[in-house]
């Protein structure tokens, strides 16, 4: 089985300007990204995809390999699907964004490992538990919830389930990185906008909304994905380990 790591990567971002570019912790964003996800041994290949040449440049200087995308494509998996195109004998295609700098390799293991063990869902995704007391009425924190089987019900922003009695019911908080059969992602990128999709501005839920299921694979720690001011100075003094 070959497995590939794409890491989309562009450089307009309305919350936190030339995000993949600002330094955390003395090295670029994008570096840190790309050096954790090379550390996991069970890629084959990890590749960056970005509109930007700073961005080309930073990943090339660290013995990285790159592909430039349109800066017209409209989200981070149609630039994976773009190098995926490229890699006709992969069987597995990681979406890993770019501003998850402290991504751990054995994050990405847990995110393939029904692949890993002869199975073939169509998409995978990665969680873990949802401090309740501290992010469940948070919309920056994305929670999903989960059928018997560990494939997505929903996702969203808002916070799911309603509590109507104090049954305990697993809610997770949603990490956003995939992992793709090949095949499935060149489709997925076919399909038309959907209109939850667009109402809460979750790419995934398009797949649900399609029809198709996400598998919901779980991990114990967590990672510090940069989207706000606030998120960039916490990792400043973020522990990686």
């Amino acid at each position: 089985m070959k497995i590939i790591c794409v890491i989309p990567s562009r450089i307009a971002s309305t919350r936190l300007p030339r995000k993949p570019l600002l330094p955390i912790q003395g090295k670029p964003m994008i570096q840190w990204t790309f050096e954790n996800a090379r550390r996991c041994k069970i890629l084959d290949k990890v590749v960056v995809a970005t509109d930007c040449q700073e961005i080309e440049s930073i990943v090339k200087q660290v013995g990285g390999e790159v592909f430039m995308t349109d800066p017209a494509l409209q989200t981070g998996s149609d630039r994976v699907a773009f190098v995926a195109r490229q890699f006709s004998d992969a069987d597995v295609v990681i979406n890993l964004q770019g501003d998850e700098p402290f991504i751990r390799p054995h994050m990405l293991e847990e995110l393939v490992q029904p692949y890993l063990d002869g199975e073939t869902p169509e998409m995978t995704t990665l969680a873990y538990p949802l401090n309740m007391a501290d992010k469940y009425q948070d919309p920056g924190a994305v929670k999903v919830i989960t059928d018997m089987h560990q494939n997505a019900i929903y996702f969203s922003r808002a916070p799911i389930p309603y509590f109507r009695t104090t049954t305990v019911v697993p809610v997770y908080h949603h990490m956003g990185l995939y992992a793709f059969r090949r095949d499935f992602l060149l489709h997925y990128t076919t399909l038309p906008q959907t209109p939850l999709e667009q109402a809460e501005s979750l790419e995934q839920l398009r797949v649900l909304e399609h029809g198709f299921k996400i598998r919901v694979c779980l991990t114990e720690g967590r990672t510090l994905e940069i989207n706000t001011p606030e998120e960039y100075a916490d990792a400043q003094s973020f522990a990686y380990a």
